[in-house]
């Protein structure tokens, strides 16, 4: 053997003992591609969480099961709760022992969690505690746009905007320090490109546990009551200012220096559209980046207001930014001319993107887009609606339900998740759609309204305990007379296939008691109760008109494992060519993706999942199960 391998051996050693060094004394860090949601986990690794709670929702919904992955080997402690408010005063408990919680949901998923949030600022907590609100600007999976950061300012909270996968990660582990230190719940709201683009984050290599004492004392201060609330109200208030003198030294907001009388203030993910924007037009002009939002760091931006005349204000949604930097300039009577949301050239709608902010720049300084930026439109692409898969369970409820309520002018109140998709042709079967639990209250009030008619709420298994459980019992109470068909697909489908309290399993994998939805039903009061299989058409048909028929609230649980978990694989169906008789029926009423018309009339394609449902109501009895055709 040649000296030069050994020397190459010792260098090998000493690099192996070199690295093991920086291990034992956490000095060592490492670069690993991550999704936004999964940094935010990382950096409440890091930050050595002792308790995750939350809600599936996206964009949220990858922080938690990141964190679930990676519970075993840090001993953190995770559930899935059973909607937002309940993740919140869990995490709350929690953290009043001094342990740090980390609780996880949608901007949605705060409304339900709005009622121990705004008291919960008022008595304040021991440990930190970090509420992940995802917002999803456009949206792409939510039924609004709501601005997590108006709601952190109605509820006296700070707030932290994260531009990328790294600074959210950041965001995380100072976001439990400011929780502790000023003693209040601290939100980060990162928004959908925040939470779903990757980039190399910077993550410890090994990441070390900190362990606390957790401890809850008897307080007074524990207990809200309404003298209480007063002068709590009052320390709330003086928490604002605290918070805004630590933000102004926060390394999350900085001034980029530059040329000219304009400056542009932005934060969030728009700072990154803008650093691009900005780029793309060659400007050089002053740039102050708030990863604070609220409070907002009034001295850094008076500062910054010393360096320009005019400000030009980029964010989504809603003028959090701008309405505080409208403040400043009237308090202290400068004369800065500001552009913004309020003066109509930046929208308060919509997904913000390069391009977007690239021409509000061009339009807001007057000058022309470089020739070498395509300004054409792309040609459209061609429209693909959503649909539910092929083989879906809840495609035969819907139909068969359909079917059930021919000529009885029903109204069919729907729900949020996969079976929202019902409301398009050719199914037709959701009417209306609010939010989560809302089938069965509106179901109620429409059914005082118009008694004559017959009402059929639809929900799923996971928002059944989500929200539609104190419905159910209002419904009850109130003798309504409508129909709850729960479709039991047997997890959380919408959001990526979560366990929920009617499944064997909870969020740590551990084997836990299923909760019975028809025992539950049956306990709210409900008189009628059944248990159908979708894909047993007759015995499903026969039980709906049952249903339908019954004087008061019935309950069916259409249970059918969804097809995404089962991958199920049945023997393929094929159409009997002598037999059919080409009405259309399988394809013009089901919808279903592994249907297709041919010139030689309908053909199944190798999507089809063999639940048999076109089978069991072709008039013709000409699509069989195997054989040829």
């Amino acid at each position: 053997m040649s000296k030069g391998f050994f020397m190459r051996a010792l260098n090998q050693v000493e690099t192996a003992w070199f690295f093991y060094f920086y291990l034992l004394i956490g000095g060592f860090s490492m670069k690993k591609l991550l999704m936004g949601n999964e940094a935010i986990a990382y950096g409440a690794l890091e930050a050595s969480i002792d308790i995750v709670t939350g809600y599936p929702g996206t964009p949220s919904t990858e922080i938690f099961t990141t964190l679930a992955e990676l519970a075993p080997a840090h001993q953190i402690k995770v559930q899935w709760s059973v909607n937002e408010k309940v993740a919140l005063e869990v995490a709350a408990g929690a953290a009043y022992t001094g342990a740090r919680a980390l609780v996880t949901m949608k901007q949605v998923g705060l409304n339900v969690a709005a009622d121990p949030l705004m008291t919960l600022a008022y008595i304040g907590v021991k440990g930190g505690l970090v509420i992940a609100v995802a917002d999803d600007p456009g949206p792409h999976s939510s039924q609004n746009e709501q601005d997590t950061r108006k709601f952190a300012a109605f509820a006296k909270l700070p707030v932290l905007d994260p531009s990328t996968p790294q600074e959210a990660k950041d965001m995380v582990k100072a976001a439990f320090v400011l929780s502790e230190e000023l003693g209040l719940p601290v939100i980060l709201r990162p928004t959908t490109r925040t939470c779903h683009s990757c980039q190399d984050v910077e993550i410890e290599a090994e990441i070390s546990r900190q362990s606390r004492e957790k401890t809850f004392i008897k307080d007074p201060g524990w207990v809200i009551l309404p003298g209480l609330a007063l002068k709590k109200h009052a320390w709330l208030n003086a928490q604002q200012e605290k918070a805004a003198q630590i933000f102004t030294q926060s390394s999350f907001n900085s001034i980029k220096p530059g040329q000219g009388t304009w400056g542009i203030i932005t934060g969030g993910v728009s700072y990154s559209y803008v650093q691009e924007a900005m780029q793309a037009l060659g400007l050089d002009i002053p740039v102050l980046k708030v990863g604070t939002p609220y409070p907002l760091p009034t001295a850094l931006v008076q500062n910054f207001l010393q360096q320009v005349q005019k400000v030009l204000v980029i964010e989504e949604q809603e003028p959090v930014i701008e309405d505080q930097v409208l403040k400043i300039i009237a308090l202290n009577k400068y004369s800065h001319t500001l552009r913004g949301k309020h003066d109509g050239l930046v929208p308060r709608e919509g997904e913000f993107n390069v391009d977007k902010v690239l021409a509000v720049i061009a339009e807001c300084l007057d000058i022309a887009l470089p020739e070498d930026i395509p300004q054409a439109e792309l040609p459209a692409l061609p429209q693909r609606p959503p649909i539910l898969c092929a083989g879906c369970p809840h495609r035969a409820s819907f139909y068969e339900y359909k079917k059930a309520a021919q000529g009885k002018n029903a109204i069919f109140t729907g729900d949020i998740g996969c079976y929202t998709l019902g409301f398009g042709a050719p199914l037709d079967a959701v009417d209306t759609c609010l939010c989560m639990g809302a089938s069965i209250s509106m179901g109620t009030g429409l059914n005082l309204a118009e008694p004559e008619r017959k009402i059929v709420a639809f929900l799923g298994d996971s928002t059944f305990f989500h929200t539609g459980i104190p419905g159910l019992i209002n419904a009850v109470h109130n003798q309504a007379q409508l129909t709850l068909v729960v479709l039991d697909n047997r997890t959380t489908a919408m959001t990526g296939h979560q366990t929920n309290p009617g499944l064997g399993k909870n969020a740590a994998g551990q084997e836990v008691e299923a909760l019975d939805i028809t025992q539950i039903a049956k306990a709210c009061g409900a008189k009628f109760v059944a248990t159908v299989d979708p894909y047993d058409y007759k015995s499903s048909l026969a039980t709906a008109k049952e249903a339908l028929d019954f004087p008061g609230v019935s309950v069916v649980v259409m249970q059918r494992e969804c097809i995404a978990v089962t991958k199920q694989k049945n023997l393929p169906l094929v159409v009997d060519r002598e037999k059919c008789i080409n009405c259309g029926v399988c394809i013009e009423k089901l919808g279903c993706p592994a249907l297709a018309q041919s010139d030689h009339g309908p053909i199944i394609g190798d999507s089809c999942n063999g639940c048999t449902l076109c089978s069991q109501i072709c008039p013709a009895h000409a699509i069989l199960i195997g054989g040829a055709a």
